[in-house]
């Protein structure tokens, strides 16, 4: 890789910076506005930094849009889109950032926001070198996605247009630049309210249709026909998991012992790299949940409804490793010295959606580690070594 100095104090700066500013997902609005100040403070035109309206069509409440840099190239060439997520799990918030050699870790029983503060602080640092020693690059894209943790709802709602048109992505999200993702799994959530009838569980239990048991009966028969945890079907294969089971609005299901369960919600999610076997395992669910409904009947005959509704949360990608994107990625990483080990994943990431938004996009690290935990750290030389492969991918 041809010699690509940068600011490393400066980037572990703008990285202790970034962990010290609050931003769960879906309050994004804090570490945006900082954000935007370091990159005007780096150099980035004011006219080039806007944030778009993704936000008005989340429909989950959300401060801000989704964080967009675009810059012309001072060399031709397709334009380039390098992306990360601004949002940090709610296991972060208050996290206080402390360097202890050559790691960062939360002083506190915090989450640090690792993922993904590494990987905005490789972006304005991948910004500031360009700009400051006035490097070569072709037309660049930088996003700054909102509620990833939640959904990938700011990729979800981006609108390529306002990223002008970009032809490949590179995502940083991970723990090593080392690791590059060129897949990744799909996944649909599912959830289902179960209407029983209430009754008094000691005098007139008969009158009574106990949603409880029909979501039992129901999971019983998802285990008993091999739809729960980790699923192979023949060659296809997929995962599913039950989340929740409760009541209206965060109450349990049930509010007493002597009184028949009549309604119980419970939510799920099912994942697989083949679309049509996620839609096989989710009707797998639907099915249980409709059979247990009818099992569970009164004295008068009636048994429980179900009203049972699914969300696609994003599509599966696999790209081709003859693809420009994953030979321009595999390229940079052999100039740097290593042999990219190209990854599929079966969690979700930003780049699912801006792949199915026509941009493939790979996906690799910064140096996050045991990440949505409070043991978490940010290993230096890994975010380092993701800044410079950030860098180098703007240089061919």
């Amino acid at each position: 890789m041809a010699d690509l100095p940068f600011d490393r104090e400066a980037a572990v700066t703008r990285l202790l910076r970034f962990l010290a500013v609050g931003g769960i997902t879906g309050q994004e609005e804090a570490i945006g506005t900082e954000v935007v100040s370091a990159l005007v403070e780096s150099g980035v035109p004011s006219q080039s930094i806007r944030f778009d309206q993704a936000n008005k069509r989340i429909p989950l409440p959300t401060q801000t849009g989704n964080l967009i840099v675009t810059l012309p190239g001072t060399v031709s060439g397709p334009r380039r889109l390098f992306m990360t997520h601004l949002d940090t799990v709610p296991l972060c918030a208050g996290a206080v950032p402390v360097r202890k050699g050559d790691r960062i870790v939360p002083q506190g029983k915090t989450a640090l926001g690792g993922d993904n503060r590494t990987g905005v602080a490789c972006l304005v640092t991948m910004l500031a070198t360009l700009l400051a020693r006035k490097l070569p690059h072709g037309p660049l894209s930088v996003l700054f996605t909102v509620r990833e943790e939640s959904g990938l709802w700011g990729a979800r709602y981006v609108d390529s247009a306002d990223l002008g048109k970009p032809e490949m992505g590179f995502n940083i999200d991970g723990r090593s630049p080392r690791e590059i993702t060129i897949g990744a799994t799909g996944a649909e959530r599912w959830q289902v309210e179960i209407f029983g009838r209430a009754s008094h569980a000691g005098a007139y239990p008969e009158q009574g249709i106990s949603a409880s048991m029909v979501g039992s009966l129901a999971l019983a028969e998802v285990q008993k026909g091999g739809w729960f945890g980790k699923i192979k079907k023949g060659t296809r294969q997929g995962t599913s998991n039950v989340g929740s089971i409760g009541g209206p609005n965060g109450t349990s299901a049930g509010q007493a012992t002597n009184v028949v369960t009549d309604y119980t919600l419970i939510t799920g999610e099912c994942r697989s790299h083949d679309s049509k076997f996620n839609r096989a395992i989710t009707a797998a669910y639907r099915d249980a949940f409709q059979n247990a409904a009818r099992k569970i009947k009164n004295a008068s005959g009636k048994h429980a409804k179900i009203r049972f509704a699914t969300r696609r949360d994003y599509y599966p990608f696999k790209l081709k490793e003859s693809s420009l994107v994953v030979r321009i990625a595999a390229d940079a990483a052999k100039r740097a010295g290593w042999d990219a080990d190209l990854r599929i994943t079966n969690g979700g990431l930003d780049a699912n959606w801006l792949t199915r938004h026509g941009i493939p996009t790979i996906t690799f690290g910064a140096g996050q580690n045991n990440i949505h935990t409070v043991e978490e750290y940010v290993h230096v030389p890994d975010f380092l070594e993701g800044c410079r492969y950030a860098l180098s991918l703007t240089q061919q």
